[in-house]
């Protein structure tokens, strides 16, 4: 492998840092709330000795993260690159989780999106295990283009083999998803535009008058 698998990465919100050894309690201590784990595969993570075995697979997978608050500089969660494949010239990324405290604000998706625009530099391919029972993040990683493409008994580090959905992600598929992403942004800068021009600050309208006014500018 010619590339780096646990670089620095960070955006405006959050740094990921190659996970240490000695970090273990800094990372237990958001790994501890059982509720992070109702949906994995191994629902007893928040048990030490559990997370312990976890925490040793991550540290000898020599991909793994520490993912940081920018703004705080708390430790909220963890993910991680693994199993390349030359052959193929492709990745997984996985064993994420994340503080429950940030959970619907977004932060997967930042992460996965600032990890997939490292990573598809060197490979063609990024594949992803998702529990069978997780439908949280079934749904989230359908949301950055994933596909299911099949079923697999995964055969965790120290753990009991649990079956997973496999989805995969193709470089190009990226890079179509993120153009439709950067046309939105644009689109939507256009329409507050334009809306500025029509309306005054001082005017309140409806949701519903809004998504009425974006539908005519959009059909333009």
């Amino acid at each position: 492998m010619s590339f780096n698998i646990q670089p620095i990465l960070d955006n405006e919100k959050v740094i990921l840092h190659p996970l240490q050894e000695k970090e273990f309690e800094d990372l237990y201590a958001v790994a501890s709330d059982s509720k992070i784990w109702e949906q994995h595969p191994n629902k007893d993570r928040w048990k030490r000795d559990v997370f312990q075995i976890f925490f040793n697979g991550a540290i000898q997978s020599k991909g793994a993260f520490k993912i940081v608050n920018k703004a705080t500089g708390s430790t909220i969660g963890s993910t991680r690159f693994y199993d390349y494949n030359e052959q193929e010239n492709s990745i997984f990324i996985g064993y994420t989780f994340y503080a429950t405290s940030c959970w619907g604000k977004g932060i997967n998706h930042l992460v996965k999106t600032m990890m997939l625009n490292y990573i598809f530099q060197f490979v063609s391919k990024v594949y992803f295990h998702i529990g069978a029972n997780n439908i949280r993040s079934q749904i989230a990683i359908g949301r950055i283009g994933a596909e299911k493409i099949g079923e697999q008994e995964v055969h965790y580090f120290g753990e009991a083999s649990k079956l997973n959905f496999v989805y995969e992600l193709s470089n190009h598929k990226w890079e179509e998803q993120t153009n439709i992403t950067l046309k939105k942004s644009s689109d939507s800068a256009g329409l507050n535009s334009a809306l500025s021009n029509v309306v005054t600050p001082s005017v309140q309208f409806s949701n519903r008058f809004y998504e009425h006014l974006k539908t005519l500018y959009e059909s333009k």
